[in-house]
């Protein structure tokens, strides 16, 4: 009962246009809009900008001020042995260099005497400086760049989520219709064998006719009644096929009932449903293509990287200075004869780590650069055939056109010298088997030409704004 109450929400929602025998028409845009809105995959495409938002939040933490406290105390057979306070700010910059503040404060009876500090504590300020190894990148700084990077590969590969699944869900309408299309002709000719067995085996009953001609005329029922079904199963097929990339709020799918059809008139309505309107060949950018922007930022990427590995080749050499007071509440107490200092220096001597994740970070550069040359070149190939493609099947699509008024002529002409009794039901027969053979290549060809309009709406990858 709630599926079905949901599907009735569905229906008011949707705004789909009545017809007669009570029939609802699902629009094309109508069905995308909500495959956009609803559908699990839309949504999880939405997901990959928060994700590439979370990351960037995480990296810009390597920058976040720090609070430290170390204590410890030590009381051992009544003895305190010591007590020790080192609390310590510090502020991250962008480059190699820390700004610190330190307050000391230990005591006790078995204290080490550089640990000694005046009886009110110690209070330092000063920097740390990276000179070497980390100056100009380090690991926040390659970590920020990299989720900065990220953010905007997410909103391509957003892009191209969201255009898979509007050029499946487009495909699975066409077929939609493609199926339609067929039931409703044979349900048409059906009709019409049914009216010429009656009035051919009216007229065999006045004896105009032979009686063999209404067997003839009954086989040929049979056949179209054959035919009728087995579209209707394909049909049936391709409604349960549409129905998968149908749901409502609260992830809610949703199944079709019997009495919605597709827009039939949907041939003027595509280009401007999937904004492939009014776009030449000689208009497209290939240089914006969401897939070549997902690989360009990844390779930005994967160049931090190696300027990263190629820093830790370098030394690594630290410098420290903090200016020392007791009385920090008197800035002219910092002076330079009162300070604490250091000097440290690092270097592996046969570097045999470092220069190995150079070479990772450089031949993983090269093969992205390898997948952005192929990936650019099979793009433009393959879109330059889709509008050639296009062009075609319009050509095409006028000769079928065509072809079926030409058949339906002979038909007419047909049956109308059998009226005359100057031609006889197997004529008719022929001629109408040669009109359902040219009508199904001519509804296959409409689905082709469609579905190669979907092939160049995914090729360009195109995230409609008005669905």
């Amino acid at each position: 009962m709630h599926k079905y109450l949901s599907f009735l929400l569905l229906l008011l929602t949707f705004s789909l246009q009545s017809q007669s025998n009570d029939t609802l028409v699902l629009q094309f845009n109508e069905f995308l809009g909500y495959v956009k809105k609803y559908h699990p995959i839309a949504k999880q495409a939405e997901l990959t900008i928060d994700i590439g938002q979370a990351n960037l939040m995480k990296a810009r933490g390597g920058f976040d001020p720090k609070i430290e406290v170390d204590y410890n105390r030590k009381e051992f057979k009544n003895s305190n042995y010591y007590d020790r306070l080192n609390a310590t700010f510090k502020i991250p910059t962008w480059y190699g260099v820390d700004f610190k503040g330190t307050y000391l404060q230990n005591e006790g009876e078995y204290l080490n005497p550089s640990d000694i500090v005046p009886e009110n504590g110690l209070y330092s300020a000063g920097i740390s400086l990276s000179i070497g190894q980390g100056l100009w990148i380090n690991d926040r700084m390659a970590t920020l760049k990299q989720a900065k990077y990220f953010r905007e590969q997410s909103k391509a590969d957003r892009d191209l989520l969201i255009n898979q699944i509007l050029y499946e869900a487009s495909l699975a309408y066409f077929n939609w219709l493609q199926a339609f299309s067929q039931v409703e002709m044979f349900k048409s000719f059906l009709s019409n064998a049914d009216i010429r067995f009656k009035g051919i085996k009216r007229r065999s009953e006045s004896g105009d006719l032979a009686a063999i001609d209404t067997v003839e005329a009954k086989i040929t029922i049979q056949n179209r009644a054959l035919s009728l079904e087995q579209v209707q199963v394909e049909f049936v097929k391709r409604t349960l096929e549409l129905s998968n990339f149908l749901w409502i709020n609260n992830n809610i799918p949703m199944e079709l009932q019997s009495n919605v059809i597709p827009d039939k008139n949907i041939h003027g309505k595509i280009d401007t449903t999937l904004e492939i309107l009014g776009k030449p060949l000689d208009s497209f950018d290939i240089e914006t293509h969401p897939k070549l922007k997902s690989i360009g930022y990844k390779i930005k990427g994967l160049e931090v990287n190696k300027k990263l590995k190629a820093n830790k080749l370098l030394p690594k050499v630290k410098l420290e200075y903090n200016f020392l007071t007791d009385t920090p509440e008197y800035i002219n107490t910092f002076q330079t004869y009162d300070y604490k200092g250091g000097l440290s220096l690092n270097l592996p001597l046969f570097l045999r780590r470092e220069r190995g994740d150079l070479k990772l970070a450089k031949f993983k550069l090269q093969d992205a650069q390898f997948d952005l040359d192929n990936a650019e070149i099979k793009l433009k190939n393959k879109i330059v055939s889709i509008y050639y493609e296009l062009d075609s099947y319009e050509t095409q699509m006028l000769l079928i056109n065509k072809i079926v008024l030409n058949y339906k002529t002979l038909l007419a002409a047909e049956e109308r010298k059998f009226n005359f009794g100057e031609s006889s039901l197997f004529l008719i027969n022929s001629r109408e088997s040669k009109l359902i053979d040219a009508k199904l290549k001519q509804i296959a060809l409409q689905n082709k030409f469609f579905t190669t309009k979907a092939r160049l709406f995914n090729s360009l990858v195109v995230n409609p704004k008005s669905l």
